[in-house]
């Protein structure tokens, strides 16, 4: 199966368990791999056969802006979750990062993966 990456997708959310980090927006930065099928894509040139990366980018970044999330945990997991339903991802792999949250480590995170990855025969 080929994998659609979206690489440090930087978006901005309410999210921390702190009364300060209610008042204000953090930033996230998102690693996503997609599970899809490229082959009929790549056979045509055709953006509609296949993951549309600008399109999930916007829509994770309308997702940060529009929820409000006391723990990063349940960012990932609600943003898969919508991924998966939006755009029928199979199977995905997302990293959730959130930088600054511990002073002596540059960034803490959750990553995640959601689905049945099925690989495709090499032979095909």
């Amino acid at each position: 199966m080929d994998r659609v990456l979206i690489e440090s997708l930087g978006v901005d959310t309410v999210i921390g368990v702190y009364d300060w980090e209610r008042r204000i927006t953090q930033r996230l930065l998102l690693d996503l791999e997609l599970a899809t099928d490229i082959r009929l894509a790549a056979a045509n040139d055709d953006l509609n056969q296949t993951l549309d990366y600008a399109a999930i980018s916007d829509r994770c970044t309308r997702f940060a802006t529009d929820h409000a999330f006391l723990l990063v945990e349940t960012f990932a997991e609600r943003l898969a979750e919508m991924l998966r339903d939006e755009f029928a991802v199979a199977w995905l792999r997302l990293t959730v990062r959130k930088p600054g949250a511990v002073p002596s480590a540059h960034a803490v995170g959750i990553r995640i993966e959601r689905g049945t990855l099925v690989e495709s025969n090499a032979c095909d």
